[in-house]
This record gives C-alpha cells, structure tokens and sequence, in this order.
C-alpha cells in the first residue's frame, strides 16, 4: 500500500516500497541487454544508488549542490538519480538532442559539479564544452570504451568510469551517513532542476522540489486509482523531461510498479510485443501513427477486408457512445462488438502487447477524433496537462469518465482559473471538488495556484515573479476553458494569430482539424497581421513515397520546398475538402510543402517537438512572402 505523508520526499518513496509493498528481491526496473531482457531487484536498485552517493560524499559533494546527466533512459539514469537525491543534491538533467552551445549554457548556469554522460556522442559533446564550464570537475562516462575517446590536453577535469562507481563497495559507516543525509532531506528542498526547452528566449532553469513531486504523484493516484503494483510501464520518453519522470519514474518508484526501457523509438514497436506493458505514458504524435497506420492497414487492401474493418470501428463507435452515455449497448450491439472484436480490434491490440489498460497522453493536444478512435477500439486513452513550472500535471482524465477533446478534471489541491485575456480579469476558478460535468465556460489564459507550481527560476527573480503574480497565480500562457467540466486547451497565448481584420485564430485546433488527412505529417500556420491564412506542411513521407514511387534521393535533393505541381495538387485537394469544416478566416489559403521536417539540429523545434515559431518565420521568410505575394501577382 502506498504510503505518502508530510516528511515524504523522492528518495523515500522507493524505500517505502520496499518496506511495504514488494520484496528486495521483487523486479523493479527491466532493459534489454544484448538478446535478453534483463530484470533488476529493488535491492540491486538501492545498492547501485548507495554506490553513487558514498561516491559523491567522498568526492566533497554536499547538500544543494548541482549534478548533471544527459543520457537515454536506462537503469543508470535511475542508480545515479536514486543515488543523488538521498545525500540532497539536485538532478538536472539535459537533453541529449540540445546543441553543444546550449548544454554549456546549462551546465553553467545551474554550476553543474559532475555530468553523467550516455554514450560517445554525448562524451564528445561535452568534452568540447567543458573547458568553459568552471564549475564542472567531473565527466562520468556511462559506456565501455570511453578511454579511446581523446581527451583534449590540458582539460583539468577528472574522467571516471561509471561502472567503477558502481561496483564500489559501501561500507557500514557510509551507509549510515547516507541514511542520516537522507532523513537531513526536505520536502521544501529543491529535487530537480528542469530547463524548459522554450520556443523562444534563453532556457530557464525550473526548481521543482520533492514536494512538489511527491504531492503530484500521489493526487494522480488519486485521481487514477487503478494503477497498482502489478504494472509494467514500458517508458521511452525522455527522463529528461518532467512529464516522463512524474508520469512514469515517480509513480513507478511511489506504487511498486515496474518499468521497462524501450531501446529506442525505431524499436517501440518491437519493444511493446517483447515487453507486454500495461501502462505507458505517451505523445500525440505517437497514437496518431498508431492510427494511422491502423487505418491505412485496414482499407488499403480495399474489398471485404476493408468493409469488415469499417464495418467494426462503426460498432465500436456505436458501444463507445452508449457507454458513455450510461446505457447499456443491447444484446445485438454487443453480440456485434464480441466480433468486431476477434476479426478487427484483438489484431490491433496484440501489437501493443496486449495487456495494455490505458496510455497517457501529455505534452501536447491529442486530436479529437485519433483519441476516439481508440475509445472504439476499446483501448482508453488518459489525457493531462501540466507545464514543467507545475511539476507537471494539472489536470488528467479520470479513468471511468472521457470527454474526448479535453484534458480531464482538475487534480485534488490546486486551484485552475481562467483568466480574461485582455482585461485580466478572473473569469473562472474551479477544483477537483467544484467540478460538474455539466460545466462550461468561456475561453482566457489558464491560470494555477497550489502545491504543483514551482519554487521559482533558478537564479532569475525577475522572471519567477513574471510568472507568478503577487496572489500566488502561476500563469502558464495557454488558452482554455472548462468543457463538460472538464479543462480544454485552446493553444498558447504566444502562438494565437490575430489576422489583418482582427480575427484570432488559435493554431493548435486548426491544425488538427488539417491533420485528419494522411498526406500530412506536419502543419505549421502563418497569418499574423496578414490578410489570411497560409501554411507550411510536411508531408506524411511513407505516403507520399508510396504514391509517387519517389525514391530516398528525392528528400535529400537541394532546396527546402517541393515544387512539384502534381504533388501540390495531390495535398490541396485535402486542404480544400477538410476546409470546409473551418470558417473562412481560419482556412489555408496557399502553402509550401516542406521537403523533410522541422529539425532540432537546425534550431526549429524543441527537444519537446514544438516548432520555435519566430525562428521558422525568420528562417523561411522569402517562402513565406513568396505565398502572400501571390494574390499581388494576380491583381497585377
């Protein structure tokens, strides 16, 4: 049983695992290492993290100060973050995908001591770097081999082999000042920092303390009280990340479950049919592959297979909307989904692992329709919503209760509101206990207050009481509204359109509603202060390809744009057919069809995969005046 109280912090809460829940001996984390997946013991767990901390006490390393990792997630990560977080230093970790100028930023800035290191690549990177990091005094390579890797001369910074920390032997009297640090830690104390990836400006180091992190583990099971011990979470988002490392870490670490580590994104697939998960935490982006190519796989053939695959996501649909109705789907309907279900959605599901009992969807919107879809097939899909200055969630769907389109009821504790954009005045508040299905009101910036939101900027005062005003109100910068109770995400505050005639046009569900066709992978709108709307649009590659018999060498062409007019024409008569569904100052007008997409190495989307919007403006401006002075060309 899990058990949370006022002293609990995040180092506790495997230990209490251990003394409540499972066994030392119980699996706790599971990765694959060569052919086999191999399984560790809590007790292995606890012992590699002993390792880490008697090796940083010994090394100087106190209370408060800053350790690094940028590495995959894997075993390693969670040995040294178990490790740091019981003696009371704070993790910050680093994406591996952020360019070399902007890890040194963040080494600096946080005055990183020592940086865990995952492979050659992210070796080489910081060796690069680290003789302007004067804070930095060890390189911790977690990968055999590293001593063939040049070290550049004169680099006064010790270079020492992770496995060597973990093999350490521990003895009784360190264990016993990691044991009294350990009681020494603080849930007011700082846990992490986090540095938000940020589409625009310099990243901001967000301190989350074990407050903050164990108060949103434990409202989520709350609010998701059918997560228990017997899980498997498969987890492949990056831990770098705060939704990966709440939603699945902590709430592993908290209730017992295990956790599997995908070896890669190419491998997720595979990895789920190995692993048989029943939880995972997930992006949109994901489940709307995933469907996708569940579509295309089942119509593409055409003829009887293709009807009895439409024919099941009707039946499936018909069940959803009655269950969710509060009615029972009738003796027929439910002879029908009892076939729907052999012939069509067990198929489906087997390629998940099928065990799964739900996915949880963060970190962007999940279109309406790819989370309906899966309501037909049976599969459930939970949405939340949180910001990494709420550590993160906010609000999550509930298990027995979907409103497809929303991000689930407020958590239990904090205070939402909605604010007026414009005149700032509170339109709204509501709390978990306010909620009624039956709610609604209108749109403004979502506002929060209470134990999720952090402590502050990292050493930037200014910006925290930017953020937080004087009544405790975080503001987060997205637009939203209370939807059948429920909170709904509009866009962000920053990306809103206002068009030349003072129209607003929110970007996120106008593009949505574009990607419903499977020629389009990507959308990114234009049109603020301009007379209407153009895009540019990355094509869905795989279908593209398969159309048009186009071989690799034609994305790795010269030139940003496809100019081919059969291709164009093949897109705009999606674009025209869906933008029926929109009115006519949100409908694309012209646009570019972007021969490979955004790219994090180029500086136009975050390791979060959201697009910097200035800098693809700035980027792509003679493309995009191009598109605009069109309509000129004509009048001329």
């Amino acid at each position: 049983m899990v058990s949370f109280n006022e002293f609990s912090t995040v180092p506790t809460l495997l230990r209490n695992v251990v003394k409540n829940i499972h066994q030392p001996e119980d699996t706790f984390l599971i990765h694959k290492k060569g052919a086999n997946w191999e399984e560790i013991s809590f007790k292995e767990t606890l012992a590699k993290a002993d390792a880490v901390a008697s090796f940083f006490l010994e090394k100087g390393i106190v209370k408060g100060d800053r350790l690094g990792l940028m590495m995959e997630n894997s075993p390693e990560y969670v040995y040294y973050d178990q490790g740091i977080q019981q003696i009371g230093v704070i993790n910050v970790s680093i994406y591996p995908t952020l360019s070399e100028q902007e890890v040194a930023y963040i080494i600096n800035d946080s005055g990183i001591k020592a940086i865990l290191v995952g492979n050659p690549f992210l070796f080489r990177k910081v060796l690069k770097v680290a003789d302007n990091c004067q804070e930095l005094k060890y390189i911790i390579p977690a990968f055999p081999d590293f001593g063939k890797i040049a070290i550049p001369e004169g680099l006064n910074i010790e270079v020492i082999d992770y496995n060597n920390i973990l093999n350490r032997p521990v003895s009784a009297e360190e264990t016993a000042e990691i044991d009294k640090r350990r009681t020494e830690v603080l849930p007011q104390d700082v846990s992490s920092l986090i540095y938000t990836s940020g589409t625009t400006g310099t990243p901001k180091g967000v301190m989350l303390t074990h407050y903050n992190f164990v108060k949103n583990v434990e409202v989520c099971l709350q609010q998701i009280p059918v997560i228990d011990e017997t899980e498997t979470f498969l987890s492949f988002l990056p831990l770098s990340h705060v939704f990966e490392r709440t939603a699945t870490y902590h709430v592993c670490c908290a209730q017992g479950c295990k956790i599997a580590f995908a070896q890669s994104l190419e491998l997720l697939a595979k990895n789920m049919g190995e692993v048989r998960p029943t939880v995972m935490s997930c992006v949109p982006r994901l489940l709307e592959r995933i469907h996708d190519k569940a579509i295309k796989s089942g119509t593409s053939a055409g003829g009887m297979k293709a009807k009895i695959f439409t024919w099941a996501l009707e039946v499936g649909n018909s069940c959803r909307v009655a269950k969710e109705a509060g009615k029972n789907p009738g003796l027929i309907l439910g002879a029908k989904k009892g076939i729907a279900e052999k012939l069509v959605f067990s198929k489906i599901k087997e390629k998940t692992g099928g065990r799964l009992k739900f996915m949880i969807s963060g970190g962007a919107a999940l279109p309406k329709n790819v989370g309906e879809f899966f309501g037909d097939l049976g599969i459930k899909i939970l949405e939340g919503f949180g910001l990494t200055e709420t550590s993160p969630v906010m609000s999550v769907t509930e298990y027995h209760r979907q409103v497809y389109g929303t991000v689930g009821r407020v958590i239990p504790g904090i205070e939402i509101g909605i604010q007026n954009v414009d005149t700032k005045q509170i339109i709204n508040i509501q709390t978990h206990d306010t909620f009624n299905e039956s709610f609604e009101c209108e749109e403004g910036e979502i506002i929060v207050r209470g134990h999720c939101v952090m402590k502050g900027y990292f050493n930037k005062p200014a910006e925290t009481a930017e953020a937080i005003d004087k009544d405790k109100w975080f503001h987060t910068g997205d637009i939203g509204r209370f939807y059948k109770g429920n909170l709904q995400i509009t866009d962000r505050l920053k990306n809103m359109i206002v068009n030349a005639y003072g129209k607003n046009v929110y970007p996120t569900p106008v593009e949505n509603i574009y990607l419903k066709s499977p020629k389009i992978e990507q959308l990114f709108l234009i049109g603020d202060k301009r007379e209407y709307i153009t895009a540019i649009i990355i094509p869905n590659k795989e279908t593209l390809q398969e159309t048009f018999n186009l071989k690799e060498e034609f994305f790795q062409q010269e030139g940003d744009f496809i100019e081919e007019k059969e291709i164009y024409d093949w897109i705009e008569k999606d674009i025209k057919k869906i933008s029926n569904e929109l009115a006519k100052f949100e409908r694309i007008k012209h646009f570019k069809i972007k021969r490979n997409p955004f790219s994090i190495d180029e500086g136009e989307i975050t390791p979060t995969m959201k697009v910097k919007r200035r800098i693809v403006e700035k980027k792509y401006a003679p493309a995009i005046a191009e598109m605009y002075a069109k309509d000129s060309a004509e009048v001329e």
